[in-house]
């Protein structure tokens, strides 16, 4: 018995000792081709059911035989097979089947392939950011993106840009879209420095941007900063210096030919005080120049991703003294803390310094353009005391006094940031929780001294100090589960937010100065303003999302997002956005895997429903709110009081956006053609609109929900890689086409842009499109009497036309938009050449208005030299009528052919060899020489035709009704940048 016992165990260990030589512990680590780790990807023992998945950093885990074969799987990746052969660790770098289709998207909450997006979302990458040098995100987007339309409303350096996605969406609203900053919404993106940026998603259709509900009805656009991607530190300078002219002068009349003017008019005077010939675009045009410095690190370990970057930039504008300057300083760190928890931070903090110019507005006004133009050359700049010099005949100054005369500084500080947690519960189950904050600290300051000019005068000098401080947090949880199952993909998020804003601003103003020694108002000795408000608005939600997909050919993403809105009251204080969209990848199908032309083709249609809270200085619309300023007599004594101010409206509730969207998505002959297609319907019901209410209420207008609009359009893109090899060439091409119209209004016509004394001409009518132009027909210039004649309601010709002879006489809408990039390269040397263009819209020039009218002492442009002069006399351009302002009404006179294409950017670089490279020790070397609005082809006749009169309003209704009115507005600018992109 001992000896069958000693055998039995001799025999047990034995065959245990063999298991344990069969069998190994085998850990790894799996990554993508940019070395990130791969979480969920399939790791299985083959010819059998064992296995597992990788964690979050990509690591995995598992029992093998020494002699098994591990598979390795993970949709958008290939399939991998690697023998054990006694090893107890595996690296495995995954390969993407398709680059292009596997590149991963940010969308809202989250990222997905691209294969995978059912909705319309468009990607501006590294690659356009790189192209050349950006001051400002919307002028990467300009041209780059079908349906985004980038509106630049001034040229000067201070002004920002306003974006359309798919057309304008409201009247009283912000049509705005909503910037998301690495995961912190915001509204103003000009501090926010480009090489920063490394991609943005554009969210276009209503089943891509309801996940952000409330706030997503005019699209949302998704900024991801840079992160570290390489293990050793990198570092990367860039520098350039720029230079930046006005690309066309406008020419008027010179010394002599204004004295005959002004003698024509019967403002005699004795002109020999007054005989110079000053140019005053000379005087006010001027070479702008340009610097910009940005210094990076970044890296990235197992556990830690970093990247911190510093810039300065500043630009003096190509018009006297305008000028901007900004620092930006960024961090974004990510640790990964161990296998189940992840924390990170964004965090930017920006100064921004400026020195406006006054544009947009007549001379009298003190506009620095129109004042270039219509300021009488026969005076210099200044009297022989010292002061500015004034038009002989009114109390106008020359434009030099706008832009020297007075001191005036805006200033902002802001951080804007982030931080962050994920924490993995299982492996497919993440918790994220987001805290977000965006302070913004400005102030102005403005002094007029007492001596120097006219204005400073009458007021005996004037100083004025204005802070404003917003206050923006949010706050975000959410709870992401992701897993496959076979032939089935599942995504599902949800996730509850609440954010709030607080305004706080503050204003002097005193005059009364003694000299212009103190510039501060305690020098001041008279109040004019002195107050503050404070305001707040406050935000929470509920959002969900699913996503599936099976076979990787059948996908659908459904999303729903219920907001709150202090905005709103009570009654109507929740909304609720809910939207779904489905894709079919047709070409996954087995009728077409055999067509090798075809690499990818993909079907999409979308509905969806969002909202817009975004109501400007209307924070609190539904209330019936108390103004000051009503004093009342009690008791003998005058005491203050307060009065109502606006009517209370309870059912007050969110502007709604329903849209509708298909699409297209082709990729053939090896992935080399791409093809996009979209085409979409907008409909915007219960507009925020200011509406008449009977007089016995005590008001004359309420805010109510009563109007309705409708955006429809198309879009397409293609994109080509033409010539592969040792000489390549892409070109990407882009165009959309939108039309707007106006629904309902409740019958009322909505009139904006008073020019020139003359009257508004912009309107919103029922059943047309927002912002035509509504004015006179011209008929001519009558040879006999040299007055303009119009056509009134019955198509004849009069001296005097009525109120009711106004039609519509121009249509600022643009047919389409488009943008097209070529890139070139041979070896090392690069050209990217960028085009930019609009058509069939029209531009109404009302700065003509003022250098065409010969009604006052304004100097006139050169056209008037065809002026009409004696009877039978055929021109058309009339006579000329002091203090009558008949003849230039507005009129079809001063609507032009605002379209125009517009070679906007062109780069040339240079690569350093990497030969040459690795003797001074650098990873790449560039420089490269970049010209911006080189070329432009146009029939208008202004400045620009790429400006818009109120485009920089506070007022949204202005903003979106008043469409292509040049009004003495500062003119995009013609620049030559030479720079250098180092890393080490």
């Amino acid at each position: 018995m001992q000896k069958k016992v000693t055998l039995f165990i001799t025999c047990l260990l034995l065959g245990v000792f063999a298991y344990a030589q069969d069998v190994v512990p085998v850990n790894g680590r799996i990554k993508d081709q940019q070395g990130n780790p791969l979480p969920g990807v399939s790791v299985k023992i083959k010819n059998s059911n064992k296995g597992t998945t990788t964690a979050p950093d990509g690591s995995f885990s598992l029992q093998a035989g020494a002699t098994d074969v591990l598979e390795f799987s993970y949709i958008g990746y290939g399939s991998q097979e690697v023998p054990v052969n006694n090893r107890t660790s595996i690296d495995i770098t995954m390969q993407d089947e398709n680059k292009q289709l596997n590149e991963v998207v940010v969308i809202g909450y989250g990222t997905q392939r691209k294969k995978d997006i059912t909705g319309s979302v468009s990607v501006v990458g590294e690659k356009e950011f790189a192209a050349r040098p950006n001051t400002q995100l919307g002028a990467v987007l300009q041209g780059k993106a079908p349906g985004v339309q980038v509106l630049a409303p001034s040229g000067k350096p201070s002004a920002g840009l306003n974006i359309r996605i798919r057309g304008t969406n409201s009247i009283g609203g912000s049509s705005n879209p909503l910037y998301v900053i690495d995961g912190v919404p915001t509204t103003d993106t000009r501090s926010l420095n480009p090489a920063d940026i490394e991609s943005v998603s554009v969210l276009k259709d209503a089943s891509s941007a309801a996940i952000y509900g409330a706030s997503g009805a005019n699209g949302v656009v998704l900024v991801t900063t840079r992160k570290g991607k390489t293990g050793a530190p990198r570092f990367d300078f860039n520098a350039y210096t720029g230079y930046s002219t006005v690309w066309k002068r406008l020419d008027v009349l010179n010394g002599t030919q204004y004295r005959e003017l002004m003698t024509e008019m019967g403002n005699i005077t004795d002109w020999d005080k007054y005989n110079q010939n000053t140019n005053w675009q000379d005087e006010i045009f001027r070479k702008g120049i340009s610097q910009n410095y940005q210094l990076a690190v970044s890296g990235k370990s197992e556990k830690t991703t970093y990247y911190l970057s510093g810039g300065w930039i500043q630009q003096n504008g190509a018009i006297r003294a305008a000028t901007m300057d900004r620092f930006n300083f960024k961090v974004n760190l990510e640790q990964q803390v161990n296998n189940w928890l992840t924390m990170g931070t964004n965090v930017a903090y920006s100064r921004w310094h400026d020195v406006d110019v006054t544009d947009n507005i007549g001379v009298d006004k003190g506009g620095v353009l129109l004042g270039a133009l219509a300021t009488p050359p026969v005076i210099g700049i200044y009297n022989d005391n010292g002061t500015f010099t004034s038009n002989p005949f009114q109390d106008w100054e020359n434009p030099v006094a706008s832009t020297d005369g007075t001191d005036r500084s805006y200033r902002q500080q802001r951080v804007l940031g982030n931080v962050y947690a994920d924490v993995y519960i299982l492996p497919d189950l993440k918790f994220r929780s987001n805290f977000g904050i965006d302070y913004n600290n400005s102030m102005f300051d403005l002094f007029v001294d007492p001596f120097r000019t006219s204005y400073g005068r009458a007021r005996q000098g004037i100083g004025q100090n204005n802070t404003d401080l917003i206050n923006y947090w949010i706050a975000e949880n959410t709870l992401s589960y992701n897993k496959t199952f076979g032939k089935h993909t599942v995504g599902i998020m949800g996730g509850v937010v609440a954010q709030k804003t607080k305004w706080e601003s503050a204003k002097i103003e005193k005059i009364g100065f003694s000299s212009g020694g103190i510039p501060t108002t305690n020098a001041g000795s008279v109040f004019q303003v002195a107050e503050n408000t404070k305001s707040e608005k406050k935000n929470a939600s509920f959002l969900g999302r699913v996503n599936y997909s099976f076979e990787d050919k059948y996908l659908l993403t459904a999303n729903f997002r219920a907001d709150a809105s202090s905005v709103f009251g009570p009654d109507h204080r929740w909304g609720y956005f809910p939207s779904a969209s489905i894709g079919w990848r047709v070409s996954q199908e087995d009728f077409l895997k055999g067509v090798t032309a075809i690499n990818d083709l993909k079907l999409r249609a979308g509905w969806g429903l969002v909202g817009n809270d975004q109501l400007g200085d209307q924070r609190y619309p539904w209330l019936g709110r108390v103004t000051t300023g009503s004093n009342y007599p009690i008791g003998g004594a005058v005491l203050p009081g307060t009065s109502p101010s606006s009517f209370e409206n309870k059912n007050l509730k969110w502007e709604s956006t329903e849209q509708i969207n298909v699409g297209l998505d082709i990729t053939v002959l090896d992935s080399r053609l791409t093809f996009s297609a979209d085409a979409y319907i907008k409909n915007t019901s219960d507009l925020l609109l200011n509406v008449p209410v009977p007089k016995s209420t005590g008001f004359d207008i309420s805010t109510q929900n009563v109007g309705k609009l409708r955006n429809k359009g198309l879009e397409f893109l293609v994109s080509s890689r033409n010539f592969t090899g040792e000489f390549q060439w892409e070109t990407d091409f882009n165009i959309s086409f939108n039309r707007n119209k106006v629904i309902d209004i409740v019958g009322q016509d909505l009139f904006n842009a008073n020019v020139a004394g003359r009257g508004n001409v912009s309107l919103a009518r029922e059943g047309e499109p927002l912002g035509l132009f509504y004015g006179y027909v011209t008929a001519g210039v009558d040879p006999q009497t040299g007055d303009m004649q119009y056509l009134d309601a019955k198509g004849a010709k009069t001296f005097t036309p009525a109120a009711e002879d106004r039609v519509v006489i121009g249509d600022p809408n643009p047919n389409f938009i488009y943008g097209l990039t070529n890139n070139f390269s041979y070896k090392n040397i690069r050209l990217s050449v960028f085009l930019q263009g609009s058509q069939g819209n029209d531009m109404f020039n009302a700065s003509r208005i003022e250098t065409e009218s010969m009604v006052d002492p304004r100097n006139q442009s050169t056209e008037v030299l065809r002026r009409w002069k004696t009877p039978g006399q055929a021109t058309d351009i009339p006579r000329a009528t002091p203090n009558n302002t008949n003849n230039s009404l507005i009129s079809t006179r001063y609507v032009e052919n605002g379209s125009y294409m517009r070679v906007k950017s062109a780069t040339l670089s240079y690569d350093l060899p990497a030969t040459l490279l690795n003797k001074i020790r650098l990873k790449s070397l560039r420089v490269y020489v970049t010209g911006e609005n080189l070329l432009t082809f146009t029939k208008y006749n202004g400045f620009d035709p790429e400006v818009n009169f109120l485009g920089t309003s506070t007022n949204n209704e202005e903003v979106n009704t008043s469409l292509g009115v040049d009004f003495g507005t500062y003119p995009q600018t013609r620049n030559l940048i030479i720079g250098l992109n180092v890393s080490f």
